[in-house]
């Protein structure tokens, strides 16, 4: 299944979460380093629900980019 992840840019590096899976989050010193950690964090979380006897949500979210052009 494919979740959408929302990476964001902190301070310190990277962050991520799974719309579709409350409290399914990660961060990382980069890109590479928070999608490997989220993906992991996405399979740990799953079995965690599985475990507990929860249903897994289907993946609903979707994300697109607008261009907005310049204010002045």
């Amino acid at each position: 299944m494919d979740y959408l992840i929302i990476i964001e840019q902190t301070e310190d590096g990277y962050s991520a979460y799974v719309p579709d899976l409350p409290g399914c989050i990660s961060i990382g010193k980069d890109k590479a380093e928070v999608e490997k950690n989220i993906r992991e964090a996405i399979i740990f979380h799953i079995e965690g629900m599985k475990e507990d006897g929860e249903e897994i949500p289907t993946a609903k979210s979707d994300a697109y980019k607008i261009n907005i052009p310049s204010v002045a």
